[in-house]
C-alpha cells in the first residue's frame, strides 16, 4: 500500500484537488472534514461531475462532487480480502484504515500485483473489474 496519503479538506476547490492530483501523479484524493474521512474525489468525478456539467473549477468545492461512499479495508486484513473488496465494488484503489478508522494508506491493483501473495488475487480482481467496465 501507499502510506502517508495526501488529503484535502472538503471545502478545497476542484482546481486545488486537480493540482494536488497532478503534483502527486495520482487519480484519487481523500476528502476530510476535520479529522474525519468523508469521501473521495477521483479524476473520473472531476470529469463527469465538474467538466461535463460546466462547473467552475475554482469555486466548486470538493464535497460537491466527491464520492461519499468510501469502500475500505482494515490494515490487518489479508491481501486476498482487499482484492475481493476491490473486485466486489469494481474499484482499482482501496482505502486502508486502522481499527480506529483512521486513514493509514491506499492500496491499488498495482500494489497487489507487486506483492508475491497478491499476484493471483490482483489478476482475478482486475479480470472482474474489467468485465463490468
Amino acid at each position: 500500500m501507499t502510506p502517508e496519503v495526501e488529503r484535502l479538506p472538503k471545502d478545497a476547490s476542484i482546481q486545488q484537488v486537480a493540482q494536488k492530483m497532478k503534483d502527486l501523479d495520482v487519480g484519487t484524493i481523500p476528502v476530510y472534514d476535520g479529522d474525519r474521512l468523508v469521501g473521495m474525489v477521483t479524476d473520473r468525478d472531476i470529469t463527469l461531475r465538474v467538466v461535463a456539467e460546466g462547473c467552475d473549477v475554482a469555486s466548486t468545492p470538493a464535497h460537491a462532487v466527491m464520492t461519499p461512499e468510501v469502500i475500505y479495508c482494515f490494515e490487518d486484513q489479508t491481501v486476498e480480502e482487499a482484492a475481493q473488496l476491490m473486485e466486489q465494488h469494481q474499484i482499482r484503489r482501496l482505502v486502508v484504515l486502522n481499527r480506529d478508522k483512521r486513514l493509514v494508506g491506499i492500496v491499488s491493483l498495482g500494489d497487489l500485483a507487486t506483492h508475491r501473495q497478491g499476484k493471483k488475487a490482483a489478476g482475478e480482481a482486475l479480470s472482474e473489474i474489467s468485465k463490468a467496465a
